[in-house]
This record gives C-alpha cells, structure tokens and sequence, in this order.
C-alpha cells in the first residue's frame, strides 16, 4: 500500500489532500525517517503519524445529474456553489468534492474531474470527467474552442442593436488585480448578443440576453456587458444592480463526448429568471 493512501485510512475524517500536506512536510515517519508520498510500505515497516487537530468534516451535497456516461458526467450547478477550492484546505461543499465524494475520485489536486468552471454565482451547466483519459479529452476541446456554449443573462437597460458581436480585448485591472476590464493590452475575446426580451420591473428597464461567447476569457461576459453599460444584474463585483443572485446562467453546452458521439446539453432557465429578485 503506498504511504498516502495508508495516513488516508488512518486519518478517517481528513481529505487526502491533508494527508499529502503532512506527508510533503515530512511530518509522517517511516521507521523513524520521512517518505515520499509514493513510498510503498513493507510488512515490518512502523509509520508514526503525529496528533493533529480535528478539522470540519465538508458537507455532502446534491447536484442535479443531466447526463452521465463511463467517461463523464453532465450537471446542472446551482447558483452559489464553488467550482473548486484555490489553495488551502476549505470546509465548504463544492463541485470537485461532490465528484470525489460520489466517484471515489483522487482529491490530491482539489481539482479532480473539474473539465471546466463556473463562477460561483453562475449557475447551470457542467461537464465533469469521470477519469484522466477523459479529462484530457474534453479539455482539449475547450482549449481549441471545439465547444459551443450559450448564456443566458439578465442586464440593465435597453440593449441596442438587438444583435451583435462584441469584439473587444480583456485585460486584467492593474489597479485591482482581481477584476478584469476591456483593454488594448489584453487577450482577444468574441462574444455574439441577441436579445430575446425586454421587460420592466419596480422602474427599471431590462433585457433577456443569449450570449454565445468564442472565447472562455476569466469574466468575458460580465466585464463585456458591463463595458456595454449593460452590466449582468446582481454582478456586485461589478458595480451592477444588486439583487439576490448573479442572473447568469450556462444554458447549452456542445461537445464531443470521449465516446465520439456529439451532444447537446440544455439546462432549464431558473424560475427566477422569469421576475428577477432585486
């Protein structure tokens, strides 16, 4: 049995990704001395795995299945869960733990399975992979831009012309490096607009947009509309209307599955899209 998987099983109510961590700062011993991770263990071999204290459990979670195959899985995320953690051990629920939790998949990375992300306010669909082969497969195809994805948004305003492509550079804010804006030194990124509704609600103008971006830039649709004045409703770190969800949401998704077989994957508009809650 290699080491890890051993401090795994001894450390019952701790994620592997734990485990590694004590292992990488050579905390867990061998025979008095420390291994590597991969270090497979002898019958007379004696592990000494130091007193740690008791961290949250992550919660279990239910994710709405929309498709599921050997190779992947198709979801429907609900608005306000995380793709995946960034760094450090975190105790909340997210898309990569539900993976690991239902898959047995191996969380050493935090990111297992994880094919592509949504923001944490942006609901709906996800493909996830079920193994390294397919993983590899299905991001390729978003990195070559082989996938066809289609928004839909909730913005401020009448939105003129009713349809058109927006062509405009993305670049990271240097005055707040969190925040992307559109910029002459930034990364191309396309994304086509078609209005599909206008609506009124408590002395504001808005319109249902579908949006088909060709680029997957960090934040392309929100810091496009919001450069449009148009800004996605419920985008705080936007400066947009507040309200209490982001109304965005991954509506359709087209792909070639790891079994070659090409597929369309829809994902029903939120209720709360029908009367935004502001």
């Amino acid at each position: 049995m290699r080491l890890d998987v051993y401090v795994v099983k001894q450390l019952v109510d701790k994620p592997r990704t734990y485990a590694r961590k004590l292992i990488d700062e050579e905390k867990v011993l061998v025979n008095g001395k420390p291994q590597k991770a991969s270090y497979h263990l002898r019958d007379k071999d004696v592990v000494t795995i130091p007193d740690v204290p008791s961290e949250p459990v992550i919660p279990s979670i239910d994710i709405p299945i929309l498709y599921e195959d050997d190779d992947c899985v198709v979801i429907n995320k609900p608005v306000g869960l995380l793709t995946h953690s960034k760094g450090a051990f975190n105790p909340e629920p997210t898309v990569a733990t539900w993976l690991a939790e239902k898959y047995g998949l191996d969380t050493a990375s935090g990111r297992e399975g994880i094919v592509h992300r949504l923001d944490r306010g942006t609901s709906g669909l996800m493909i996830c992979a079920k193994t390294p082969e397919a993983l590899k497969f299905l991001q390729k195809q978003f990195s070559t831009r082989k996938v066809k994805k289609t928004y839909m948004a909730i913005v401020e305003g009448g939105v003129h012309p009713e349809e058109a492509i927006i062509d405009m550079a993305i670049e990271r804010n240097p005055k707040q490096p969190q925040r992307f804006r559109v910029g002459i030194n930034g990364k191309s990124a396309t994304t086509h607009y078609k209005v599909i509704d206008t609506f009124e609600q408590k002395y504001h103008k808005f319109s249902l947009l579908e949006l088909k971006p060709t680029t997957g830039r960090t934040h392309q649709l929100r810091v496009h509309l919001k450069h449009l004045k148009h800004t996605i409703v419920g985008d705080d770190f936007y400066h947009g209307l507040k309200a209490q969800r982001l109304y965005l949401h991954a509506h359709v998704l087209e792909l070639t599955l790891p079994s070659k077989e090409r597929k369309v994957f829809t994902a029903p508009l939120p209720n709360d899209f029908k009367e935004p809650k502001l």
